[in-house]
């Protein structure tokens, strides 16, 4: 099993920046590449971004390619999501899952790829 928390949410102006986190527990964190998903309200849950085992790949939605940065800290067990000149249809719920590096092909973005996920963590982008 592997545990997960997002943290870091919160209420920003649109052009704003914001940083979420994602801490993991349980099961090696390298072992697994991290993606973050968000839910718009009202929404499907879309795919945001993910990053290999490693860090040395990464692949985003193009909504939010140049705006967003994935990274992670494998001796913290911690993935980041990075957001920078947010726009109110950024405002989600946002959350961070877990796939077996082995499995997962960076560029997937289907969340049934995911084997855990977080609680998600609330970001509001207001205009």
């Amino acid at each position: 099993q592997v545990q997960l928390v997002e943290s870091g949410g919160g209420l920003v102006q649109a052009g704003g920046s914001l940083r979420v986190s994602c801490a993991a527990s349980g099961r090696t964190f390298s072992n697994y590449a991290m993606g973050w998903f968000r839910q718009p309200p009202g929404k499907e849950r879309e795919f945001v971004a993910v990053i290999s085992w490693s860090g040395s790949s990464t692949y985003y939605a193009d909504s939010v390619k140049g705006r967003f940065t994935c990274s992670r800290d494998n001796a913290k067990n911690t993935v980041y999501l990075q957001m920078n000149s947010l726009k109110p249809e950024d405002t989600a719920v946002y959350y961070c899952a877990a796939a077996p590096a082995t499995r997962l092909r960076i560029g997937t973005t289907q969340p049934s790829e995911y084997d855990y996920w977080g609680q998600g963590t609330q970001v509001t982008v207001s205009s």
